[in-house]
């Protein structure tokens, strides 16, 4: 990855925050719980995986930048639902979660080099390496994938 598409991944992962606040704003405690079958995730529980999954990308990133032949820890991201109260919390508080940490992930990788892109941890469900760049690329695509699960899901609870 180059100088210039690190910028333009980071650029697009800097508007998660505001695209994902944009979305959930206004949504009725209904919309927000609502769950196409038993099995999937409602908006609330969508907008906790920001919050969480943005800690989990910190942990890895600084794992890679800092720590000699890093290991991340896997997680099954449906325990994390099911069992860390995503339900219970505020959704301006997760998503206030997520933009505070998402800027200082991005703050931190604005700082490093095109060579610490090459960085890694050792991630046992791959059996391979992680690389950062990997996770500059993920952080913009994965906002992008859930944003369209929440438009979805606010399009069928319209029509419940």
């Amino acid at each position: 990855m180059k100088a210039d598409e690190l910028k333009k991944f980071l650029d697009e992962a800097e508007r998660g925050p505001q695209k994902l606040a944009a979305a959930v704003s206004g949504l009725s405690d209904k919309t927000l719980r609502y769950k196409p079958s038993p099995d999937k995730w409602s908006i609330l529980e969508i907008i906790g995986h920001f919050a969480d999954v943005e800690l989990i990308y910190s942990y890895r990133l600084r794992q890679m930048l800092a720590d000699k032949k890093p290991v991340i820890a896997p997680i099954d991201q449906d325990e994390w639902a099911r069992h860390l109260g995503y339900t219970e919390a505020a959704p301006a508080e997760l998503v206030a979660q997520y933009g505070l940490n998402r800027h200082h992930n991005i703050r931190l990788l604005r700082r490093i080099g095109v060579d610490d892109l090459k960085k890694s941890a050792y991630h046992p469900e791959k059996k391979g390496n992680v690389h950062v760049e990997d996770l500059v690329e993920r952080l913009a695509a994965h906002d992008s994938n859930h944003i369209a699960q929440i438009e979805r899901l606010k399009q069928q609870a319209g029509k419940k």
